[in-house]
């Protein structure tokens, strides 16, 4: 296994959201070099935390909060190129066709004490005003499809205080009171929901010193979460014990989860839920009431992510990390074109992919940058400058439909 794998696996369980810093999106990435079994034994102490954990039926309790009239997304959405590439973290706005670098966060480890650490995402959020970026002060951001609002939690780790942020005016709509700590919000694919994953401490701790450390065993504190209807003013939270490690005598290729942070993230379609698991396939869908349910057969994911492999007019699929990667048809399963890239990230337009591209001539995969390409890989356009993904520090982007 690369560096590469252990930065993305940092991403999402210390950010993994994803990934791609001990981050949200751990796992969320394949490496695309072949790794011996020492390394893979390595990387997953310093990125995931065992847990064995049981299910119990989810509870259901409802919160009044403050309804709000958000603002209308822009109709028709922008679909223009914009880029950055003279700036790392990026100062303006990037963004092509249908999506948007809506947000990004660099981490930093602080010591907590002689033997411990944390990971504290410092995020920045777009500003319509200025069309660039604003560093903030909350634990955690998310953009609404559109870039017109914002989810943010209060504080620097998890919170009991939601808000809802115009980007426009950089107003609070509401702030909303929760009886349990959240560390993470997502945006309903409508933009009318939030969900908050509630854990019972911080879940992005480390144990020991420098590279060395990791998360203590115990496993994660995740114990449920809040469905947000922003427009009727309602909180409804559901507990929902974590995944944990798989047990000895376990059916082979149940899915199981050992790291700390195991946020939530809804369906394309955002009538189903889903947890994520530390193997394929890497994620459980769940009722909003927390029911375990099949996989929708007619969804396909960006591994660890919550955007669609499906281009926008159901043609063609996204594939698996590279290099170099390949994007498929969908009815037939052909290769409709290859790209020199190291991630296929989101779908721009049907032509069109925002990807991880390698500086050079890919001699150093942690070298690498925003780019679009396109399906036949002949075409190629810096977004955002390149940066050094495995130094601590480097920004992370989030995507958001514009």
């Amino acid at each position: 296994m690369t560096r590469l794998l252990r930065d993305t696996l940092e991403e999402w369980a210390g950010e993994a959201r994803v990934p791609d810093d001990l981050a949200d999106r751990a796992l969320r990435r394949r490496a695309w070099k072949p790794v011996g079994a020492a390394v893979l034994v390595a990387v997953m102490i310093v990125a995931i935390a065992v847990f064995v954990g049981g299910r119990r039926e989810p509870e259901r309790v409802v919160v009044p909060a403050t309804g709000i009239t958000l603002p209308a997304r822009p109709s028709p959405a922008p679909t223009d190129v914009r880029t950055d590439t003279g700036n790392s973290p990026p100062a303006k706005l990037i963004a092509a066709g249908g999506m948007a670098v809506s947000a990004y966060y660099v981490t930093r480890r602080e010591e907590i004490s002689e033997t411990g650490q944390r990971v504290r995402r410092i995020w920045s959020l777009y500003d319509p005003r200025t069309g660039g970026y604003e560093k903030t002060p909350y634990a955690w951001v998310d953009v609404a499809p559109g870039l017109q609002v914002a989810a943010v939690l209060e504080g620097d780790l998890i919170s009991r205080r939601l808000g809802v942020l115009d980007l426009n005016t950089r107003r609070m709509l509401t702030w909303i009171d929760l009886e349990h700590p959240v560390g993470s919000v997502a945006w309903s694919p409508d933009g009318t929901r939030i969900l908050a994953t509630a854990y019972s401490s911080y879940p992005d701790i480390l144990e020991g010193k420098g590279d060395q450390a990791a998360p203590p065993r115990g496993g994660s504190p995740r114990t449920g979460y809040y469905i947000v209807d922003v427009r009727a003013g309602t909180a409804e939270y559901h507990a929902l014990p974590p995944m944990g490690d798989s047990l000895p005598g376990e059916a082979p290729g149940r899915p199981f989860n050992m790291n700390s942070r195991q946020d939530l993230g809804w369906s394309l379609d955002g009538t189903m839920l889903w947890m994520p698991t530390a193997t394929h396939p890497d994620r459980v869908f769940l009722t909003l009431d927390g029911q375990e349910r099949e996989a929708p057969q007619d969804q396909r994911y960006v591994g660890y992510s919550r955007i669609s492999a499906t281009s926008p007019d159901g043609r063609l699929v996204l594939g698996p990390d590279g290099l170099p990667t390949e994007i498929t048809e969908a009815a037939t399963g052909r290769v409709a074109g290859r790209q020199r890239v190291l991630q296929l990230h989101a779908w721009a337009d049907n032509d069109n992919v925002l990807a991880l591209g390698c500086a050079g001539e890919c001699d150093d995969e942690f070298h690498n940058g925003l780019v679009l390409v396109s399906v036949d890989g002949s075409r190629m356009t810096q977004l955002a400058a390149n940066r050094k993904s495995d130094k601590d520090g480097a920004w992370r982007w989030v995507l958001t439909p514009r």
